[in-house]
């Protein structure tokens, strides 16, 4: 197993590149791609970061020089011939060839396109425009480089003890956290911890502990390159870009209200079994589901994001028996913010009435909380979203407005629109 606290203060960039390949991705992403490839390959789209974490001013922890070295060296990656082998040949969520030769081949052809970085009041504004299929691929990347780079700007002092002493620790938060873990009967978790992680040695640890202490419970990662070198499933489904793209793109208020399911009718074309899984909260949880065309009820399952989890986890049980569907037949994905307390929580609450899945992110593979002074190492909440579309602003409304993104006067306008009504407010961790 790797010495990370050695690697860590003998730090060589040509050894430990924060993206080491094209498949140091969200498996997530690929399979958006390939939707995006086959129907709005050429839609005109803008990407940006933004740092929700406010309190945290990035640009004066992280170098703008070394910022660049790092992205202009995600541009030079090429998918190679295993890699590309991999997705051509490999069985994903029980299916053989998922993934087409013609997306394949554009993908083995792809390159990152230009991006453009600033700096605006101690954050770093940085943006990719261009083909939406170009674009959306550098989400992925372009968050794990900032916040590996905080990690590193925040422990370049630390003697060689003392990396050794807080990575011990950190390995110890984690296994107590899997032995928790450990006592929950029927359990199903993933590592889900790519966009926020510490760091590229430490999610690929965290996996590493997570396979061999839950052995059958742990699914798999979300993050492709550790799937292939672990070999271990790649795990993922679809996020709110597709809505909030589609949504951008229609010309009548009824067709932005329609949007939203057109890109499941899409999805449900490309995938099947248990990549069915509904995400309903671009716009509001509730309103989605009671409009929901009635082929939705036959899908797999529905993946609760923005809302409490327990709330958000009763109304998808209310909805399958609405539908006449037997919620302990369906499949309900845990995923925003989650830690062991919440974890335990939700899983005591639905266990038996519903199939229940957790995917683990940022406080699996970036918890270093109290482990360094003054919360210098703390998790932030920093998001890679799609902000334009041909043109159109994208907006995103959530179940949680703190997590509202586009022009006020435009998610004033999609509120209307989708009658998304009182949304309550709530803390946003990461």
């Amino acid at each position: 197993m790797v010495d990370i606290a050695t690697r860590v203060y003998n730090h060589n960039w040509k050894i430990d590149p924060i993206v080491r390949s094209v498949l140091d991705t969200d498996f997530y992403k690929l399979l958006m791609a390939q939707t995006i490839y086959r129907r709005h390959r050429n839609v005109d789209v803008t990407f940006g970061v933004a740092n929700r974490t406010r309190r945290v001013r990035l640009a004066e922890i992280i170098d703008p020089g070394q910022l660049r070295e790092q992205l202009d060296h995600v541009r030079t990656l090429r998918l190679s011939r295993g890699e590309s082998t991999w997705l051509r040949g490999n069985t994903f969520y029980g299916k053989r060839q998922m993934f087409s030769a013609d997306f394949v081949g554009w993908l083995e052809t792809f390159r990152y396109p230009e991006y453009e970085l600033h700096e605006v009041d101690g954050q770093y504004e940085l943006t990719f425009h261009g083909p939406w299929i170009e674009t959306t691929m550098w989400e992925i990347p372009a968050l794990s480089i900032l916040n590996e780079l905080r990690s590193r700007g925040v422990t370049k002092g630390m003697a060689k003890f003392e990396l050794e002493v807080l990575y011990a620790r950190g390995m110890s938060r984690v296994w107590e956290k899997i032995e928790r873990l450990q006592k929950l009967p029927g359990l199903s978790i993933s590592d889900f911890g790519t966009r926020r992680r510490h760091g590229f040695l430490w999610q690929d640890w965290c996996v590493q502990a997570m396979n061999e202490g839950l052995e059958s419970a742990f699914l798999g990662t979300s993050n492709c390159l550790i799937a292939l070198r672990r070999e271990v499933e790649a795990i993922g489904t679809n996020a709110h870009e597709l809505p909030m793209v589609y949504s951008a793109l229609a010309d009548t208020e009824e067709d932005m209200l329609k949007a939203p399911y057109r890109v499941l009718a899409d999805w449900q074309e490309d995938y099947q079994g248990n990549l069915l899984v509904i995400l309903p909260d671009t716009y509001g949880t509730t309103r989605f589901l009671a409009h929901a065309p009635e082929w939705l009820s036959s899908w797999t399952g529905i993946r609760i994001d923005s809302k409490d989890p327990i709330e958000g986890g009763e109304e998808a049980y209310r909805f399958w028996r609405s539908r006449g569907e037997d919620p302990r037949e369906k499949l309900t994905i845990f995923s925003d913010g989650l830690d062991i307390d919440t974890i335990e929580r939700v899983h005591a609450h639905f266990n038996g009435r519903m199939r229940i899945g957790f995917g683990w992110g940022t406080l699996l593979t970036n918890d270093f909380r109290g482990l360094a002074p003054e919360a210098l190492l703390d998790p932030i909440s920093i998001v890679c979203k799609v902000i334009s579309a041909n043109g159109r602003p994208t907006v995103k409304l959530s179940d949680n407005p703190t997590k509202a993104m586009g022009p006020g006067d435009e998610v004033e306008r999609y509120i209307r629109a989708f009658n998304a009504g009182r949304r309550v407010a709530q803390p946003v961790l990461v």
